[in-house]
């Protein structure tokens, strides 16, 4: 029979996640064993971030979903970071998609700069960053699945003022800088820093000062989402569960629900294990007094055979 002492030592020893760019954080809350309050806490939180699109109650799309975890297949989250103030909606200023493929155990990870001049319906091209201040989350799920022609399955909206809170919240992150900058009156030496909260949006905001500009600034990004990862696997407390919960519930939407959740944590745990990042190849370009990143068909094609191939892969 197992005694009072060793239930508590074996929750001790239960892994317990820290941050992960909004969304992934749930999944992985949800592997832990839970106790009950910090399960209806999961629960209540998940209600607040849960913010289906128009789409989503067609029951033929949720059947085809719930195909797609029953057999395993492959799918598609786009993360959306953006600075949205009051009266304002903002622009996009981080765009990621995330492929997870659980037969290969890999995740696929591509940041979309967000200068990149794409055809907006209804809007003719313009910067891709711009779909989200014309139409929002779905305008921008849109744009992404015309451009490269795949599924967007999920989406997770990060508001970056929580991304700042939920960093403090984890005690930070380490990632490896290849220059040193000074970026918001923040001096980043190279190598292996460790950032908090609000060095960490400085370190992924930077472009102006590196050499790659947006491709520079966007391989931070994905850095630190990588970082995080690390982070939730290797959680063991649970002592700041009430102040992660509260931070995701005021600052991340997400039409991923509950069972969703759950099964994409049962099922695509692993792919975390393996990630790969693809860079959009591009140049810059003045059109009519605005500056653009211009990506060539060709390159557009490239993306989308490698995204496909990832999500085909046994």
């Amino acid at each position: 029979m197992t005694t009072r002492t060793e239930l508590r030592h074996q929750k001790k020893k239960r892994k317990w996640p820290k941050w992960v760019m909004g969304i992934i954080i749930v999944l992985l809350l949800l592997g832990g064993g839970l106790l009950y309050y910090v399960w209806d806490k999961v629960h209540h939180t998940v209600d607040l971030m849960h913010n289906p699109l128009e789409r989503d109650v067609n029951p033929e799309r949720q059947e085809a979903l719930q195909s797609l975890f029953k057999n395993n297949e492959s799918i598609n989250l786009l993360l959306l970071g953006v600075d949205e103030r009051a009266g304002d909606r903002g622009r996009s200023d981080t765009m990621i998609l995330l492929s997870l493929n659980p037969k290969t155990n890999t995740i696929l990870m591509l940041s979309i700069p967000r200068d990149t001049r794409m055809f907006i319906p209804g809007h003719g091209l313009d910067k891709i960053n711009h779909a989200y201040a014309y139409g929002g989350v779905p305008l921008s799920v849109e744009t992404v699945e015309d451009t490269f022609g795949i599924p967007i399955n999920f989406y997770a909206l990060v508001n970056m003022e929580g991304f700042e809170d939920g960093i403090d919240a984890i005690g930070g992150v380490t990632v490896y800088n290849k220059q040193t900058f000074t970026q918001d009156g923040i001096k980043f030496n190279e190598g292996n820093i460790h950032l908090n909260g609000a060095e960490a949006l400085s370190y992924i905001r930077m472009r102006k000062s590196d050499p790659r500009g947006d491709i520079g600034r966007n391989e931070r990004q994905r850095e630190v989402v990588q970082a995080a990862m690390d982070e939730a696997a290797s959680f063991t407390t649970i002592t700041k569960i009430g102040e992660i919960l509260t931070i995701l519930g005021g600052n991340v939407e997400t039409n991923l629900h509950m069972d969703q959740l759950q099964q994409l944590f049962l099922g695509y745990r692993n792919t975390r294990n393996n990630i790969r990042s693809l860079e959009l190849k591009g140049n810059g370009q003045t059109i009519g007094g605005v500056w653009y990143y211009i990506v060539s068909d060709t390159e557009f094609n490239r993306i989308t055979s490698e995204i496909k191939n990832h999500m085909e892969s046994h």
